[in-house]
């Protein structure tokens, strides 16, 4: 009698896997970041095409808009990263607009009205002290409100919101409605722009030192892998997410290069009108990217970020497991006041000026970049690289319509809300389908 093949499928880790699912898990390429970046993709092709198709060519897939929109991220994204702890230990922040409103009139009266006549106008220390100012301003700001949450059992939604009006008219009445400009012209490159950028030899710089952090990631995880007796990812796979990395920073650097300064600077500058000069990366790119990487250590690579995650899993577990739940909650409030306070430095400097109405709406955003990011409302889930993820979709968004002719601000919220409430859909069928 002679053996036959089995007619069915096997069963197990015998199954035959699908290319696509052998891809993801063999990098390990977490699949809500995926489907963020296709959403991302087909959000930026959809408006380069209909653009293209509607005005006779596409606007959106170029050097200058990308730049701008790289810019127009980074204050949002700077404050989505915080957002994504709030959320996680399952509290809402609704004040963080009005903190940047408040905190950027301190720094515009500050070294508009007040430090100057201390240390001379134009004086090199200004936009330092200015900035720490600014700083401190915004955590202790958040500092109270995690007091009142933590420690007064006042909750997050109230105090905050309470927070959003209260500091809102703070903004108001510190200058009696009038915008302050122009702000000291070291802090004004904060924001970005011509001058307020790195240039092409900066950006490769950059670049290449951020392929070097990969390859060297890559290498000591595996090594710590094999040390600690755990499963190896592929060579295939360690090559693929060497190559993806490197190839999306090598990427960027070309766009920024690709975005010359406008004529108008060049000849402010007394140079030849056909001149070629780079904007590269601007500061506020920077700046966002380096409050992401220390973000993401905070989360993934300490105690306190164990402890964040440990209370937005189960908060009763933690306190009676000897976390001091109150302490903590009151730091992540004081970290985003902080990121706030960042925030502020970069919108302000941007506009060149402060006002009352600085950062008006901006909670909206910032919350709306974290949910769409992946970061659940349920508590315990998110990541801070989904939340910049979210932050840049948002914006494409709003960019985009502004683009096809949807300028008005009533439409970008409704595409806005949709978006909100379309991801918190997605992510309640992600979490029943993971039970």
């Amino acid at each position: 009698m002679t053996n036959t093949p089995p007619t069915h499928a096997p069963q197990g880790t015998e199954a035959p896997v699908n290319p696509i699912a052998r891809f993801v898990r063999a990098t390990e390429l977490d699949t809500r970041m995926l489907g963020m970046v296709g959403a991302l993709l087909l959000i930026w092709i959809g408006f380069h095409v209909y653009g293209a198709l509607m005005n006779g060519g596409g606007v959106f897939l170029t050097p200058r808009n990308l730049w701008n929109l790289s810019v127009q991220t980074s204050m949002t994204g700077i404050m989505a990263t915080g957002m994504v702890l709030i959320i996680i230990t399952r509290n809402i922040d609704l004040s963080v607009g009005s903190i940047v409103g408040v905190t950027g009139m301190v720094m515009g009266l500050l070294q508009v009205e007040f430090l100057p006549q201390y240390l001379g106008l134009g004086h090199p220390a200004i936009w330092v002290v200015t900035v720490v100012a600014g700083l401190l301003a915004g955590t202790a700001i958040g500092a109270l409100h995690g007091w009142l949450i933590a420690y007064r059992g006042i909750p997050s939604f109230i105090v905050t919101l309470g927070g959003l009006m209260v500091w809102r008219g703070m903004a108001f009445l510190s200058a009696d409605g009038r915008t302050i400009s122009p702000v000291d012209e070291t802090f004004a490159l904060l924001g970005g722009g011509p001058s307020g950028s790195i240039g092409a030899a900066g950006s490769w710089a950059v670049g290449l030192l951020g392929c070097a952090a990969v390859l060297w990631i890559l290498r000591s995880g595996r090594i710590a892998r094999r040390t600690h007796g755990f499963a190896l990812r592929p060579m295939w796979a360690e090559y693929t997410l060497a190559a993806l990395g490197c190839g999306s920073l090598i990427g960027a650097v070309l766009v920024v290069n690709a975005y010359p300064w406008p004529k108008g600077i060049l000849k402010q500058q007394n140079l030849p009108e056909d001149a070629f000069i780079a904007h590269g990366f601007a500061y506020p790119v920077l700046i966002l990217a380096v409050v992401g990487i220390l973000m993401t250590i905070l989360m993934t690579r300490t105690r306190f970020g164990r402890y964040v995650f440990a209370i937005g899993g189960n908060p009763e577990a933690a306190a009676l497991s000897g976390i001091n739940t109150r302490w903590v909650t009151l730091k992540i409030f004081a970290l985003m006041g902080m990121l706030s306070g960042i925030a502020a430095v970069v919108a302000s400097a941007r506009l060149n000026s402060a006002t009352n109405a600085l950062g008006d709406l901006d909670e909206l955003y910032v919350i709306a970049s974290a949910v769409v990011g992946g970061t659940s409302l349920a508590g315990g889930v998110g990541t801070i690289y989904g939340a910049i993820i979210g932050a840049l979709v948002m914006q494409s968004l709003q960019t985009g319509m502004v683009l096809i002719g949807f300028g008005d601000g009533s439409y970008r919220k409704i595409v806005v809300g949709v978006a909100l409430v379309l991801a918190v859909y997605l992510d309640n069928l992600y979490r029943k389908k993971t039970k």
